[in-house]
């Protein structure tokens, strides 16, 4: 009998439910500390019918998609830009890895000072933290295209704007998708770290109120909703990937 990775995930999964319903009661841990599943469950249709839980996540959803979007545009095209030029690549390189090291989270509170509590903070934040991974991705990958088919493609007379289209950026496709992978897991943290330190809408927000009124389950479930609008936007990209680059094995 042959045992699908599959099915040893169901069985992994339902494992950890049960572990999580029965373990804290045995051990008389507070409900405020670690709630059980059930808790969670009871609090889940609490915030759906009290808390307007639906609007919160469509408000999270549609500003992690969003700040997804624009930070990887940005990332690509700076990206590109910098690789078919040496000059400004040297130019621009120490202050993206400048800003690359600062810490993203400590921007949250100045964004907050400059525009107010709304959903420009957790853009911002978003999209700060998207732009890295894939600005590094493809400059080091237009680093490394193939220099005999450039100097080939000048040979027939390419322009630069061609040897880009049928060279460089078809070379650097894959790690684009890392990138790209990569920052998706991100857009979700920079989402919720908006509306956590100044946020007044979405699941970040129903985790600093949640924590502030001690409601564990509540805490449970927004981390666990997030988690899911993060796999969610993880698996679409994988599926683009796929079919972006079906030429490679």
């Amino acid at each position: 009998m042959v045992i699908s990775s599959r099915m040893v995930s169901v069985v992994l999964l339902a494992v950890i439910l049960l572990a999580w319903e029965y373990i804290p009661p045995f051990f008389d841990i507070p409900k405020f500390i670690i709630p059980t599943l059930s808790d969670c469950w009871a609090e889940l249709k609490h915030m759906f019918a009290y808390e307007s839980l639906t609007s919160h996540i469509l408000s999270t959803a549609l500003y992690t998609v969003l700040g997804f979007v624009i930070g990887s545009a940005l990332g690509a095209f700076l990206g590109y830009v910098l690789g078919m030029s040496k000059f400004w690549e040297k130019v621009l390189s120490p202050y993206i890895l400048g800003l690359q090291i600062a810490p993203k989270v400590a921007f949250a509170p100045l964004f907050i000072m400059w525009f107010g509590y709304n959903a420009i903070p957790k853009l911002l934040i978003t999209i700060l933290i998207v732009f890295f991974p894939v600005v590094v991705n493809v400059l080091q990958a237009m680093r490394t295209v193939d220099k005999d088919l450039i100097s080939l493609a000048r040979v027939y007379n390419f322009s630069k704007w061609g040897i880009f289209l049928k060279i460089q950026m078809p070379s650097t496709m894959p790690s684009l998708m890392a990138g790209l992978r990569i920052s998706s897991t991100l857009a979700v943290i920079g989402v919720a770290v908006g509306e956590i330190v100044g946020g007044n809408r979405g699941l970040g927000f129903l985790i600093s109120y949640g924590g502030g009124q001690a409601n564990a389950p509540m805490v449970f479930n927004s981390i666990i909703l997030l988690t899911l609008i993060g796999v969610i936007l993880y698996a679409v990209l994988v599926k683009i990937e796929d079919r972006v680059l079906h030429y490679i094995p």
